[in-house]
C-alpha cells in the first residue's frame, strides 16, 4: 500500500488482504483458533508467530489485523491493537503502562468512565493520579513531576469541548520521560494530527465515527510497533479485551465512508453554531469551530476544523433542557455520538450522572447542558429542528 495515498484512499484500501478467491469486500474470518500442519509448526508459532500467522482470536485474527493496519495507515503510525470497546482501549493503554507507585497526570474534563478509571481504579492499584484543568498550561507544568509516568487527556473533552494544547503538554511530559496517551474521539481520525503533535499513544472508541452507524462496540490503541506489540499487546491479549472478527469487519466497512460522513457532520455543526449564536434561549454556546469559543485559535491550529460535536446550555436548567430534548423531531435522544443520525444528550443526567454535583459545576456540566452529535441529515432540516425545539424551552 502506498504511503503517498491521501486519507480518503487509505480509508478504502489500506490493510486489505485477499484470499485465493479474490473477494472484493474484506473477508470475515469467524474462527477462534487456527490449525497447524504439524506439532513442530505449532511449537514454532507459539515461540514467535510470523507475519500473517495467527494462534488464537484473542491474540489476533486476519480480519482484525486488516482493521488495525488500516487505522495505523490513516493515523500515520506503525501499529495498532483493536479492542472490544473504546473503554477497553482507554483501560488497556493506561493499565499496561503503569505499576503501583507510579504517577499519572490527567485533565479532569473527561468522559465519566475515564474519570472512573482515574479516580477509582488506578488509585486502588497504588497509582497516584493528579487531575488538573487541561486548558491551563501552568497547571500541567506544576503537576508533571520528575517521576510522572503517564500523561492522559482527551484532545477535545466530553462534553464541554475543552481543547488541550497537545504540542505544549507533550513537550512537558517528554521532558521527564512520561508517555503521552490521548483519547482522540472528538477530534476524529479525519481531522486529528495528534501523533505528529507529540502524542505517543492514541486511543479511539471505534463505536463512534469509525463505525458511525450505531451498530457495534469497538476501540483501538495506536502507536509505535514497539509500544503496541511490546507493551500493549501482552496486557490486552491476556486480559481478554480483544475485538471480534465480525466487529472488525463492521469497522472496516465504516471506515470506507468515514471521511465523507465526518466532513458533512462538521459542516453542519459549524452552520448550526452560527444559527444558535446569540439565541435568547441559550445561556452558553460551545463549539470549538466558532469564533466565540475561547480556544478557537488552538483547535483550528491543531485540527483545522471545529469537529462534529456541539453543546449549548439552555436557560432554565434541567426542566427547560428536557422540554427542548423532548420537542426534537429529527435528532434522537441517546448517549452515543459520531453517528449518521443526530444525537442529543443531557450529560448531567446520563453520561456524567455519577459525578458529585460540585464536580459537575467545576467542569461546567450544568443541568441545562445539551450535547449534540451532528449526523448526516439535511443541514437545513436539522437547524430548523433545533430552533423549533428551543421554542419549547
Amino acid at each position: 500500500m502506498s504511503k503517498d495515498w491521501n486519507t480518503r484512499t487509505k480509508l478504502v484500501h489500506s490493510g486489505s488482504k485477499r484470499s485465493q478467491w479474490g473477494e472484493v469486500s474484506e473477508a470475515i474470518f469467524l474462527t477462534q483458533g487456527f490449525v497447524y500442519d504439524t506439532a513442530e509448526q505449532a511449537e514454532a508459532r507459539f515461540i514467535k508467530a510470523g507475519e500473517d500467522e495467527f494462534i488464537y482470536a484473542r491474540y489476533g485474527n486476519p480480519t482484525v489485523a486488516m482493521f488495525e493496519e488500516r487505522m495505523a495507515a490513516i493515523e500515520g503510525c506503525e501499529d495498532g491493537f483493536a479492542t472490544a470497546s473504546g473503554m477497553a482501549a482507554v483501560n488497556g493503554a493506561l493499565m499496561s503502562l503503569v505499576s503501583a507507585g507510579d504517577h499519572v497526570v490527567a485533565s479532569r474534563a473527561l468522559f465519566g468512565s475515564c474519570l472512573y478509571i482515574l479516580d477509582d481504579i488506578l488509585p486502588r492499584m497504588g497509582v497516584e493520579v493528579t487531575l488538573i484543568d487541561g486548558r491551563d498550561l501552568d497547571a500541567w507544568k506544576s503537576a508533571i513531576r520528575s517521576d510522572t509516568k503517564v500523561v492522559f487527556f482527551e484532545t477535545i473533552s466530553n462534553p464541554t469541548l475543552e481543547v488541550v494544547d497537545i504540542t505544549s503538554v507533550a513537550a512537558m511530559a517528554h521532558a521527564v520521560g512520561a508517555v503521552v496517551v490521548a483519547d482522540n474521539v472528538f477530534a476524529t481520525p479525519v481531522f486529528s494530527n495528534a501523533l505528529a503533535q507529540g502524542v505517543d499513544v492514541v486511543v479511539y472508541s471505534a463505536t463512534k465515527h469509525i463505525d458511525g452507524q450505531g451498530r457495534a462496540l469497538g476501540g483501538i490503541i495506536l502507536g509505535t510497533k514497539e509500544m503496541i506489540r511490546g507493551t500493549i499487546e501482552p496486557y490486552m491479549k491476556h486480559t481478554g479485551g480483544s475485538m471480534s472478527p465480525f466487529t472488525a469487519w463492521i469497522m472496516l466497512k465504516g471506515l470506507e465512508t468515514m471521511d465523507l460522513r465526518v466532513r458533512a457532520q462538521a459542516a453542519t455543526a459549524a452552520k448550526l453554531a452560527e444559527a444558535l449564536n446569540g439565541h435568547p434561549k441559550i445561556a452558553r454556546l460551545i463549539y470549538p469551530g466558532h469564533a466565540s469559543h475561547p480556544q478557537h485559535a488552538l483547535v483550528m491550529a491543531q485540527m483545522g476544523n471545529g469537529g462534529t460535536m456541539l453543546a449549548f446550555d439552555v436557560k432554565g436548567g434541567k426542566e427547560a433542557a428536557f422540554r427542548t430534548l423532548n420537542a426534537l423531531k429529527i435528532a434522537i435522544i441517546s448517549n452515543n455520538l459520531g453517528d449518521a443520525k443526530t444525537i442529543a444528550t443531557p450529560p448531567a443526567a446520563t453520561t456524567h450522572q455519577r459525578l458529585p454535583e460540585d464536580q459537575k459545576q467545576m467542569l461546567g456540566i450544568s443541568h441545562g447542558l445539551i450535547r449534540l452529535s451532528l449526523g448526516i441529515e439535511d443541514c437545513d432540516d436539522l437547524i430548523a429542528d433545533v430552533l423549533q425545539a428551543l421554542e419549547q424551552a
